[in-house]
């Protein structure tokens, strides 16, 4: 399956006006020329196809929201990764085959041209308008895992550049998440006791009462039936993110001999 599949059903929610509309014509466009030359009847059936299995409920929005937060983060800290490229094309690969792999990776290298055409005052104000989009368009679930997301991909090539956490405050900030979810999230793949104090968001000193209350909270924010509309990709991603939650939890539960 190309990404031309989700790209051409993504433009339903995008106004005219939108800032994410102009940066998707910019990335893509040369793709729908592309897909424009296949015969009539491929193109047909391709659509006729994407009507019958097209997620609905946030599919479109939350994938190319994805690339364009992707490219922002992968630049945080001036260094373009191997690590944090192959994160993203894996995902691609994984939800929907080798060719979108191929062309997500050229639209994540029109976004960084853009950037570079247009200059860092534009791209910044187009990131801020962005993510108001994503916030106005986009369930808080959604967006939660979405930040998830970009925080894997900075935690890619194994650290995470202060740049790269400054970037990812900023963007928690503009999709309406509290900049303490960047730490929890950050932390998720630790296996320390601190890790797991920082995964819930609480103190060491905290009452086992309010270990507790964190436990129930982030259970249910991060419940991966909460993105079921999203596809079983990005759902195994929300079950490992909720198993590594719970993992979490019965470290600071053994290490009080709570029950």
């Amino acid at each position: 399956m190309a990404i031309g599949k989700w790209i051409g059903g993504w433009f339903g929610w995008i106004s005219s006006g939108s800032v994410l509309g102009a940066l998707a014509g910019f990335a893509i466009g040369s793709f729908f020329d592309a897909f424009a030359e296949r015969s009539q009847q491929r193109e047909e059936s391709r659509f006729s196809e994407q009507e019958e299995e097209e997620p609905k409920d946030g599919r479109n929005d939350f994938l190319f929201s994805l690339m364009v937060l992707s490219a922002h983060v992968i630049q945080a800290d001036g260094k373009i990764m191997h690590s944090e490229m192959e994160l993203l094309r894996q995902f691609l690969r994984n939800s929907f085959g080798e060719q979108a792999a191929k062309e997500g990776n050229e639209i994540i290298l029109k976004l960084f041209e853009y950037r570079k055409q247009r200059g860092e005052g534009e791209w910044q104000r187009n990131i801020t308008e962005a993510c108001r989009e994503m916030t106005f368009h986009m369930s808080h679930e959604n967006r939660l895992q979405l930040l998830a997301f970009l925080c894997g991909i900075a935690k890619a090539d194994g650290r995470v550049d202060e740049k790269e956490v400054q970037v990812l405050h900023s963007i928690a900030t503009l999709l309406s998440i509290s900049p303490e979810a960047v730490s929890q999230m950050l932390h998720l793949d630790g296996e320390s006791l601190d890790d797991a104090y920082a995964v819930l968001g609480i103190r060491k000193e905290a009452t086992d009462e309010e270990v507790r209350k964190a436990y129930r909270q982030m259970a249910i924010k991060h419940h991966p039936d909460r993105v079921a509309t999203l596809g079983e990709d990005v759902k195994a991603a929300a079950t490992k993110k909720f198993q590594q939650i719970n993992d979490a939890k019965e470290r600071i539960f053994k290490a009080r001999g709570m029950k």
